[in-house]
């Protein structure tokens, strides 16, 4: 034990004298070399834990932060063996990823780099100043959930779902879902934080300690499980989708370069078949096949076909004819189409709110409603097709039931007028609702 401390103490001053140098005006680049000897020995969890216990010793954090800008150069160099993500063009999806762990190293130090000077400051100005910094930070970090992580439970892990790995997928979306409740906990508590609130600074200090490490901590698992996994396994038409995909979710502290622009096919999960689980962990690197054997990790690949005889590609999956009819008979609301011409194509079956038969098909849309109402489909369908509108919604009351009924125009990829959908549903129950429900309440 006594060997660490003097480690540590050892590697705390060698951190003060690169942080003399860069308050001196030395550039980060020219200290890499140094600062690397002293991570030579270091994990990447512990670098912000040094860093926390320099504040405590008086040195600001705004000095400190400095050192965040040349832990990042070194976790590039230490990312660019395992990956050589210099090799990738700027917009490939993998160093996407990784330049945004850079920024996700560096938010994570500095919430625990903010939150050790938090506790040591007494003077109500310094503590509000901090308050500010940290519910900054809180509100940037956040936005880590729903675009990195969500980026890769929803795009990135099919892909190695699909070869059977779905306990790395598990793990990981386990570690994110901790990370999410931390930094949910991090932003209500620094909301309502105020410099006087002695509990509830301590339980922020406490807080941002464990979200630091906990986001290092996954940064450190992609960068040396998953991302080797997926330059390992995935082929460029697999990337080419992901890609496709990324920018509804969004980049988080990083705007991707467009230099990546393969013309390859994209290629997605149910689209890979034959996948042998041999073939597999013959290109694995040994490391990662260590590192699955350590945690039981069976490769099991999913060979599923989704597409069966008789199915049709929509923009988004296949469907058959009798499943077509069984989702819109199972549908919660009533739908109804009218094509372009006013006439009605489609009608939803099932449980309906307003009953239609087969004989309304074809017929003008105006001769299906009372004559004294015509001239409200007819502005509606007038509002729609010159662009003026896009929706129409009404709501009654008939009976016991709340009625709410909407009108969509329908355009295509091009804009161009393609017909009007009605959609009615049933919403009493609707109306009733409170709070939240996240589990079920079956016997």
């Amino acid at each position: 034990m006594s060997e660490f401390l003097q480690n540590s103490e050892y590697k705390k001053s060698l951190l003060k004298e690169i942080i003399k140098k860069l308050h001196q005006g030395a550039k980060p680049e020219e200290l890499k070399d140094e600062f690397k000897g002293v991570l030579k020995n270091v994990s990447p969890l512990e670098i912000p834990l040094i860093e926390q216990e320099l504040v405590k010793e008086g040195i600001k954090a705004s000095e400190i932060a400095k050192l965040c800008d040349l832990h990042v150069l070194i976790f590039r160099e230490a990312v660019q063996n395992a990956l050589k993500i210099d090799d990738l063009k700027d917009g490939h999806p993998l160093k996407t990823l990784a330049l945004e762990n850079e920024a996700i190293t560096k938010d994570a130090e500095m919430i625990g780099l903010y939150a050790a000077t938090l506790e040591r400051v007494t003077d109500k100005k310094d503590r509000e100043n901090i308050l500010n910094t940290l519910k900054e930070l809180a509100q940037k970090i956040k936005s880590v959930y729903y675009t990195h992580y969500d980026r890769e439970e929803m795009i990135i892990f099919p892909h190695i779902e699909r070869r059977g790995l779905n306990a790395v997928s598990q793990v990981l979306w386990r570690k994110h879902d901790e990370i999410r409740a931390m930094i949910k906990k991090f932003v209500n508590l620094t909301n309502r934080a105020t410099p006087e609130d002695e509990d509830t600074l301590k339980s922020i200090v406490n807080l941002a300690r464990d979200l630091s490490t906990a986001l290092v901590d996954m940064v450190f698992r992609e960068n040396n499980i998953l991302y080797p996994t997926l330059k390992t396994l995935l082929s460029e038409g697999e990337w080419v989708a992901i890609k496709m995909q990324e920018q509804q979710f969004g980049y988080y502290g990083i705007t991707p370069g467009n230099e990546w622009n393969p013309e390859t096919k994209p290629v997605f999960p149910h689209e890979i078949s034959g996948i042998s689980a041999e073939e597999m962990l013959s290109s694995i690197p040994q490391h990662m096949k260590d590192e699955f054997k350590k945690n039981n990790v069976e490769l099991v690949p999913d060979n599923y076909e989704i597409r069966k005889e008789g199915d049709f590609q929509i923009n988004v999956g296949f469907l058959n004819p009798e499943t077509v009819e069984l989702i819109f008979k199972h549908l919660p609301v009533d739908i109804t189409y009218i094509d372009e011409n006013d006439r009605v194509k489609f009608y939803s079956e099932g449980k309906r709110i307003f009953p239609r038969s087969p004989s309304i098909i074809g017929r003008p849309v105006q001769l299906c409603h009372p004559p004294k109402s015509v001239y409200m489909v007819n502005k509606i369908l007038e509002a729609f097709k010159s662009g003026k509108r896009d929706t129409a919604e009404f709501w009654i009351q008939i009976g016991p039931k709340f009625v709410y009924i909407t009108y969509y125009a329908i355009r295509d990829e091009n804009g161009n007028y393609r017909g009007t959908l009605e959609v009615t549903q049933e919403v009493s129950h609707l109306r009733k609702l409170e709070g939240q429900k996240r589990l079920l309440d079956w016997e």
